[in-house]
């Protein structure tokens, strides 16, 4: 039997070197725990090709680089060590505060679980001075002028399978966009959801090293990354590799709300979706990689509960094909999911989001089951509507949208009489002071001040409930939000 690993034993983390195969476009990242276990990371760039020109090269070298640092974070917190060190020299100063906070605040939920204090452990180094510090610029991100690098009008629209992402690129597709789909890795929500789409995918391959997976098994410190952040920086490598200026994310609102304060630290699973991580990112990137280049998400304004109105209302073979469920993402290829698993509370939210807006046998065949039905979901439902506990880790709604969801379904004559809605409506209605307010503030779009200007003529109309649109694929219509019982009609009606 392997020893068991220490993860206390270690004192410091080392970002080893990085290095490109052209003629592969593998990236190849190493990193080590103090002189001994050493890791290498691979993402692999299919169809890609290394751009001819120098100022191409330039700034793919320094999206490399920051990507480096960024996807460390795997590996750093298998024992987040009390030292981090760079092995090619320090940071300047702007990109080590801006690691400090990604890692403090992207680890802040592994930290919670683990009883862990990482505001004193998580100081990366760093010198005064431009990209590079001041000491000739050794880590290679060098003090030399950043790339000026034009990139072609192009949207890159993340895709990972679920309804957020359909929902932007059908707002792409109508208003005629240039885009592309991107992908880290080949699930099959994914590929389903893009052959649905009719629409190019670009996919680039994360390659975890097999020792950390070791590790893990060993007693590695393990538990939730801010994955989203290292698809950025991918995404900022892509946009030079592929050629595109733009990359549409499909974030809503409720990205930015903790699941609770600790140790009066805000926790976060979706910081690397808020809006706090895509200004940062984007003044880093653009600073010093790609100045031209954006990162934004097209449905910030908007709640989960108004995306999900939206997506219903996408084409009807989208809903055959999307999976949120994290048990179709499992790194295992033999454990993953066919189906939604109905034990998550990715699978709950979604259930509880989308039966306001489509016919109640739809929901059961798409989920395999009528969720609100069985009464071994009460548990996890009651965490959902604010009930219990608090926000569960997980990429779901906020509390006020699940119970604006619940409004509707005690308002819709084919969802009232379900067990769990009767039960939760008997127990939060009476206490509302304005459901139908309730209702208008988790469908109403709110400002669309970080959204690109040219994105901005793509929004109205996209999100507003009601029936479906002709035309477009659909066999029936979406459901209509039903009115209150004193008559004051719902929100898009």
């Amino acid at each position: 039997m392997a020893e068991r690993f220490q993860p206390e034993r270690i004192r410091r983390f080392r970002f080893v070197d990085y290095e490109l195969d052209a003629a592969a476009l593998t990236a190849r990242f190493h990193y080590a725990f103090d002189e001994g276990p050493r890791f290498c990371e691979e993402i692999v760039f299919e169809g890609g090709r290394v751009p001819a020109t120098e100022a191409g090269r330039a700034a793919l070298d320094r999206a490399l680089r920051l990507l480096h640092l960024v996807a460390g974070i795997s590996y750093y917190k298998a024992a987040v060590p009390p030292e981090i060190a760079i092995d090619s020299g320090p940071l300047p100063r702007e990109t080590a505060r801006f690691l400090d906070r990604l890692y403090l605040h992207g680890l802040g939920e592994l930290a919670y679980r683990n009883g862990l204090d990482l505001r004193s452990r998580i100081r990366f180094p760093a010198a005064d001075g431009p990209l590079g510090g001041d000491r000739g610029g050794r880590h290679g991100l060098a003090a030399a002028p950043r790339p000026r690098l034009e990139l072609r009008r192009c949207t890159a629209v993340p895709v990972g399978g679920g309804k957020d992402s359909v929902v932007t690129i059908e707002a792409l597709k109508a208003a005629g966009e240039p885009m592309v789909l991107f992908s880290v890795g080949d699930y099959e929500p994914i590929r389903e959801v893009s052959r649905v789409a009719g629409v190019p995918r670009i996919i680039v391959r994360r390659r975890i090293s097999p020792r950390l997976l070791e590790l893990n098994e060993r007693g590695a410190i393990n538990g939730h990354v801010p994955i989203s952040a290292i698809i950025a920086f991918i995404l900022a490598a892509a946009a030079v590799v592929y050629g595109f200026d733009a990359a549409a994310l499909s974030n809503e609102r409720s990205a930015d709300a903790a699941n609770l304060t600790w140790h009066g630290l805000e926790i976060n699973h979706q910081y690397s979706k808020s809006s706090a991580f895509e200004r940062d990112f984007n003044e880093l990137v653009r600073r010093d990689v790609l100045p031209g280049f954006r990162y934004f998400s097209f449905l910030r304004s908007y709640s989960e509960l108004a995306v999900t109105a939206a997506f219903s209302r996408a084409p009807a073979a989208y809903r055959k094909v999307f999976r949120s469920c994290n048990a179709a993402f499992r790194l295992d290829e033999l454990r993953r999911g066919k189906r939604w698993c109905r034990d998550c509370p990715k699978c709950r939210f979604v259930f509880l989001a989308l039966a306001p807006f489509i016919p109640r046998q739809e929901a059961v065949e798409i989920f395999g089951g009528d969720m609100l039905e069985d009464l071994s979901q009460e548990k996890g439902f009651a965490e959902m509507l604010g009930l219990s506990g608090h926000k569960p880790f997980e990429c779901v709604g906020e509390v006020a949208e699940c119970v604006a969801a619940l409004v509707l379904l005690a308002r819709s004559p084919q969802w009232r009489d379900a067990r769990l809605v009767r039960r939760f409506a008997a127990e939060i209605l009476p206490g509302l002071e304005d459901p139908d307010r309730l209702v208008d503030e988790a469908l109403r779009p709110g400002s669309v001040e970080s959204v690109p200007e040219r994105y901005r003529s793509m929004l109205p109309g996209t999100l507003t409930p009601g029936p479906s649109p002709r035309g477009r694929g659909e066999s029936e219509e979406a459901v209509p939000i039903p009115p209150s019982p004193s008559g004051r009609g719902g929100p898009g009606g």
